[in-house]
């Protein structure tokens, strides 16, 4: 028989097995949270934590991709590279921004402006995103930076490349770059994965239109670091990947001479070769610094330009639109042919006006020209010869003629800069304007005013293919050296043409074997018109006479015109005011054609000069002197296209 006391004793002992049970239980789990832990932080999270830890031991910066270099037709640099020392800022690894901030201005003398701008830059991003604190450093301040770098958490010094142009001769068709903007961002998908703090991309021109390739791929620079930020060395860099170079057909020779030549002008030039539509010179001017958008544009330069009169930032080659004036003379004569609304051998009598319905249409020869017919009438530049032509051809047939010959549409792919310009006809100002044609709207788009409106390019072109024979080309001003060939179709037609006179085939289809369109129903009408232009530029008697160069090396074919700023009235008429007597804005554009050399043509021109008075005296010289500089340059031109074709 047990006591009472073994009994309590064996209560004791269950209730003591019960709480070590609870309590092994409990370490148990205890243990197996923690062991679980353990697995979690040491496999399952090793990455995050070895990622945190590294963030305090490395630190990795994106570099910016050094852009493509853009070259003329002789591999001469027109838009490279230099190196750019430049200081970036990560706000979360810094303490104090504000201390930070007066430490930076004290070493690089940062304004407060700057300072501003920064802050606000950074309340607007992400902490982890860099911000450009500086962005083209000497070597003094860079080295600088380096020796304080371990009293400025944060900040880090970067090498990078920055875009380099060698002077302003090409600045409006290379265009310029300069930093992303938010804009960019959205609607430029390709730059989505690109955007690195103080990289470019290319505003306008050739630079905004090759941007995609010419960008280059991002790279980086990852260094181990110290308790304080600073570098201890470096563990690895990827430079990125360099953007595709370009050659274009540019020559910079002649760049740099025709930009001289418009120097203190409002003008535009172009040359295009008349066989292949390869452009040799665009230039614009007044022209600007591109180098100075790179690294941010000083407000008082920019001020400069937008308020300049002349309009220095505009490519008026392809964005300036004026009246075609008397050049298109050579398009209303060619129509005419092909229309059979006259003969050559057709004239007119100019008596200095003629009325039509109660208006007056005057000649610019207040006194006449007499009996004129089509090659007189091209040479003097007669208002009433056309007057009577276009008024016989109507101006959809004419409308019809000027586009076919690349009036009326852009002249380059994916510049959006350029404009189309205007070719009226009948429908055209019923769908714009709401109105009827009338009969006088005729006569004056006969003498390329009222509504036509085109650009230095687009006459160029037209010059182009008028020199070439009547055969549509495609300029270019990217130099593809796979599709070289294609483009001298043209020249291997005429080239087999000369050398095969007899062939008995059919026009029509040896064009069609060489792949070429004519622009043309009978080729003899071009020849009138161009013997015509001869005849303006190299016979007494014609608007560019003076300017005629006798070595038939260099004699040109011409077209002088002027597009009229302020219609005459008629006291000014009777009082015989001359274009130089007028104030500046009120004198007439003066433009100028031309082609070269006359018997074995090569190179068309272009040129526009703002408020220049008269074709003759304005845009004619200087004409004269860029055909002779292209056509001494041609040898060296044609050797790099034969070399190219035998490569290929």
């Amino acid at each position: 028989m047990l006591s009472p006391g073994s009994g309590n004793t064996v209560i004791k002992s269950k209730l003591i097995s019960r709480r070590m049970f609870l309590l092994t239980a409990a370490k148990a789990v205890v243990m197996v949270g923690l062991v679980g832990r353990l697995i979690s932080l040491q496999i399952n999270q090793a990455n995050k934590y070895k990622s945190l830890s590294d963030k305090n031991r490395f630190r990795e910066w994106k570099l910016a991709p050094e852009r493509g270099v853009i070259r003329d037709f002789f591999d001469q640099e027109i838009a490279s590279n230099e190196p750019l020392y430049q200081v970036h800022l990560v706000p979360e690894n810094t303490k104090n921004l504000n201390q930070l901030f007066v430490r930076l201005k004290g070493i690089l003398n940062i304004t407060d402006e700057r300072i501003s701008y920064l802050k606000r830059t950074i309340k607007k991003q992400k902490p982890w995103e860099p911000v450009v604190v500086s962005d083209n450093l000497n070597w003094s301040e860079f080295s600088r930076i380096n020796l304080f770098l371990h009293e400025l958490n944060g900040v880090e010094p970067i090498v990078s490349v920055a875009r380099m142009y060698p002077d302003n001769s090409s600045a409006h068709i290379l265009g310029y770059v300069s930093q992303i903007s938010a804009k960019d961002l959205k609607t430029k998908k390709y730059l989505k994965d690109l955007s690195v703090p103080g990289m470019t991309i290319g505003k306008t021109g050739l630079e905004r239109k090759l941007d995609k390739e010419i960008i280059g791929k991002v790279g980086f620079q990852r260094y181990e670091v110290n308790a304080f930020g600073k570098r201890i060395k470096e563990i690895q860099i990827n430079e990125g990947q360099a953007g595709k170079s370009f050659k274009t057909t540019l020559d910079y020779e002649v760049q740099k001479y025709t930009n001289e030549l418009l120097k203190d002008k409002a003008a535009a030039v172009c040359v295009m070769d008349v066989y292949n539509g390869d452009i040799v010179s665009l230039v614009s001017a007044p022209t600007f610094k591109p180098n100075a958008f790179v690294h941010g544009l000083d407000k008082k330069y920019w001020n400069s330009l937008i308020k300049d009169p002349k309009k220095p930032l505009t490519n008026k080659v392809i964005s300036g639109l004026y009246p075609p004036g008397s050049t298109i003379k050579t398009l209303v004569a060619l129509s005419a042919l092909e229309n059979k609304i006259i003969k050559p051998q057709d004239t007119f009598r100019c008596k200095g006006k003629i009325e039509l319905h109660g208006e007056k249409f005057h000649c610019w020869e207040k006194k006449g020209h007499g009996i004129v017919n089509l090659r007189k009438g091209i040479q003097r530049s007669c208002d009433v010869y056309f007057y009577e032509i276009a008024r016989k051809l109507g101006v959809d047939r004419l409308s019809e003629t000027a586009k076919n010959f690349g009036l009326g549409k852009t002249v380059l792919s994916n510049f959006y800069e350029e404009r189309a310009g205007v070719v009226p006809n009948t429908k055209w100002k019923k769908k714009f304007i709401g109105q009827n044609w009338y009969i006088g709207e005729t006569l004056h788009t006969g003498i390329g005013q009222g509504y036509f409106q085109s650009t230095p390019i687009q006459l160029c072109l037209m010059t182009a293919q008028i020199a070439n024979g009547g055969f549509k080309i495609k300029p270019r001003i990217i130099f593809d050296n796979n599709n070289n060939n294609n483009n001298n179709n043209l020249k291997d037609y005429i080239k087999y043409k000369n050398e095969n006179s007899k062939d008995s085939l059919a026009v029509d289809q040896l064009i069609k074997n060489f792949k070429i369109k004519k622009l043309f129903e009978d080729q003899k009408n071009i020849e009138i018109v161009k013997d015509a232009m001869f005849s303006s530029s190299n016979e007494p008697g014609g608007t560019s006479y003076r300017h005629r160069m006798n070595n038939p090396k260099f004699t040109f074919a011409g077209k002088t015109g002027s597009s009229q700023i302020k219609r005459f009235t008629e006291a000014q008429r009777e009082a015989e005011v001359k274009q130089i007597d007028l104030n500046y804005k009120d004198r007439d554009h003066a433009l100028f054609v031309a082609f070269a050399p006359y018997k074995n043509p090569k190179y068309a021109i272009s040129v526009v000069v703002e408020h220049g008075g008269s074709g003759g005296s304005a845009a004619a010289p200087i004409a004269k002197k860029i055909i002779k500089k292209v056509i001494e340059r041609d040898d060296l031109r044609l050797e790099i296209n034969n070399s190219t074709k035998e490569l290929s």
